[in-house]
C-alpha cells in the first residue's frame, strides 16, 4: 500500500476550499453591488419624483412635460407590472392541498 503524504493531502485540500471560498466570495460582492444599485436607484427615483413637483409647481402642466418626454414617475410605471396578479395563480394549490388531505 502506497504511503499518503499528509501535507500533500493538506494542500490540495487548502486548494479545492479556496476555490470554492473565492466563488463564494464573488457571489457576495456581487449580491452586496445589487443591492447597492437598488438602493441608488430608489433614493434617484424620489429625487425624480421630487423635482418633477417642483416643475409642476414652477407652472409646468403634466401635458407639457410630458411633450418634452418628461412624463410623470418612472417608479410609478415600473411598479404597474409587478402589482397584477390574478387570484387564479392561488386556486390551484389550495385544490392540491384540498386532495392531498383526502
Amino acid at each position: 500500500m502506497p504511503t499518503i503524504d499528509i501535507e500533500q493531502t493538506r494542500n490540495q485540500a487548502r486548494a479545492l476550499l479556496d476555490s470554492r471560498i473565492e466563488s463564494v466570495t464573488n457571489l457576495v460582492k456581487t449580491r452586496q453591488r445589487i443591492t447597492d444599485l437598488r438602493e441608488q436607484l430608489a433614493h434617484a427615483e424620489r429625487d425624480d419624483k421630487r423635482a418633477y413637483v417642483r416643475a409642476t409647481k414652477d407652472g409646468w402642466s403634466p401635458e407639457e412635460l410630458k411633450k418634452l418626454g418628461l412624463e410623470s414617475g418612472a417608479a410609478t410605471r415600473r411598479r404597474k407590472p409587478a402589482t397584477t396578479r390574478s387570484t387564479a395563480d392561488d386556486s390551484p394549490s389550495t385544490d392540491g392541498a384540498a386532495t392531498g388531505a383526502e
